[in-house]
């Protein structure tokens, strides 16, 4: 899918970070957006950096699927198509995975990935049904390539994001959809990933435990020492004209990749780097 200009883009988590990069790239390229989040303050601020194309905006809780369902709905029906979707919406927990409980994974498991399986339950028929060139971005994380002490719930979630990427792209290519995937498998990006608590719905806050708050605070050194959500954005742009699935924003993690492969076909836990 070359041709960007003219066409509509959703973006899940589009008020912050990697999700109001992507938007703004897209404004760039001359389409229309849906912007979709839980902060409707940060919503507006990205739809108004996006400048004076189309944009929609709805608040959206990606766990939800009757909202996400809804969000579909209104985009299609005001928006006439959808030819990019962005399940970019995640949140972040870390601690060992003794200490995290059944509230720790119901959220993290409804937003990184039922926000991924609703996206894809709601839009995907439509955009086949629409016959065009489409793209499916799922925001999986390098987490769902390798795991590292104290971000198990997180990497659990990831893995799942990740395989759930990898199936549709296999079963859009089995039925000759003419729809492609990426999975979106960023590093260290400065974003607020390690203030994810900020969204927690009352419902399942927990009490935060010691390898929790560290597990925050190592995240949040690594985010300030990232990359630019821009940079990222501009990651996704290319992979959706050349139609490559796995993105990496950091080429040390081929090698980590191979290793990791290598080493677990040896019957050995792969090294944590």
């Amino acid at each position: 899918m070359r041709e960007l200009s003219g066409k509509v883009a959703v973006v899940t988590g589009a008020a912050s970070g990697i999700g109001r990069a992507l938007a703004l790239r897209f404004a760039a390229e001359g389409m229309a957006l849906m912007l979709a989040d839980v902060d409707p303050g940060g919503l507006a601020e990205t739809a108004h950096q996006a400048g004076d194309g189309k944009v929609l905006t709805q608040v959206t809780d990606v766990s939800d699927a009757a909202a996400v369902r809804h969000l579909a709905n209104r985009c299609f029906g005001e928006l006439g198509a959808v030819h990019v979707l962005c399940n970019n919406a995640g949140v972040f927990q870390g601690g060992r995975m003794w200490t995290r409980g059944e509230e720790d994974f119901a959220w993290l498991l409804g937003v990184n990935l039922w926000g991924v399986l609703h996206g894809i339950h709601e839009f995907v028929p439509r955009m086949i049904e629409q016959d065009t060139e489409g793209h499916i971005v799922n925001t999986v994380s390098v987490a769902g390539l390798f795991t590292t002490p104290g971000s198990g719930g997180y990497a659990v979630t990831k893995y799942a994001a990740m395989a759930a990427s990898q199936a549709l792209a296999e079963d859009l290519a089995a039925t000759g959809a003419k729809l492609r995937v990426t999975a979106l498998c960023p590093g260290a990006v400065r974003t607020r990933i390690a203030d994810s608590e900020r969204v927690r719905p009352a419902g399942l806050v927990t009490t935060p435990t010691q390898d929790e708050a560290d597990a925050r605070e190592w995240v949040g050194r690594a985010a300030e020492r990232g990359i630019e959500p821009a940079e990222v954005a501009d990651l996704v742009v290319a992979a959706i004209r050349e139609e490559r699935f796995l993105v990496l924003t950091d080429p040390r993690y081929a090698a980590r990749l191979r290793l990791q492969t290598e080493t677990l076909l040896t019957g050995n836990l792969p090294p944590y780097q």
